[in-house]
């Protein structure tokens, strides 16, 4: 579902590595610039013109600090996201290493795909898309896995897997 004759809204991203962790995953901002321009080619998502999207790659230790101050839940999580209120920029994107390459681990995933699935999971947060009801959630999880499965990455929710942050919507 690409958009046709190159008309693609393109993301301007802007990664920043805040942690060393990440040179075990040294093909992360690539990962991450592919996950953000399969997102974009599609026609079924909404792209504002001059959309701009800052992401972090940081550690578990500034995700928990994160997650307590503007979540108050005092632990890492895999992916947090952050909206902007307006103009260009989409908001931020935040992914834990330590906590994605464990999950990658316990789900049998490479590191990198999991690594994709959390930019795309994260981005389509800031574009509107949510899982606080059911039909919202099984809404997000059919995007997610349609865009993975364009990128040759199977379904991350398939027998009961969860969302990036621990919800779901198939038992």
């Amino acid at each position: 579902m690409s958009r046709a004759g190159g008309d693609a809204a393109a993301i301007q991203t802007d990664i920043a590595i805040l942690s060393d962790l990440w040179d075990g995953l040294p093909a992360a901002e690539d990962i991450v610039r592919r996950a953000v321009s399969a997102v974009s080619d599609r026609r079924d998502v909404k792209i504002p013109p001059d959309a701009e999207l800052s992401l972090a790659l940081a550690d578990d230790a500034m995700v928990q600090r994160l997650n307590r101050e503007y979540r108050s839940k005092d632990k890492p999580t895999n992916v947090l996201s952050f909206p902007a209120p307006r103009g260009p920029l989409l908001g931020d994107v935040i992914v834990a290493y330590q906590t994605l390459v464990r999950e990658a681990g316990e789900e049998a995933l490479t590191p990198s795909d999991h690594l994709t699935h959390l930019t795309i999971h994260g981005l389509l947060h800031l574009l509107g898309y949510d899982h606080e009801s059911e039909a919202d959630a099984v809404a997000m999880e059919a995007m997610e896995t349609s865009i993975l499965a364009d990128l040759g990455i199977s379904d991350p929710h398939a027998t009961g897997r969860m969302m990036p942050d621990g919800t779901h919507a198939r038992p």
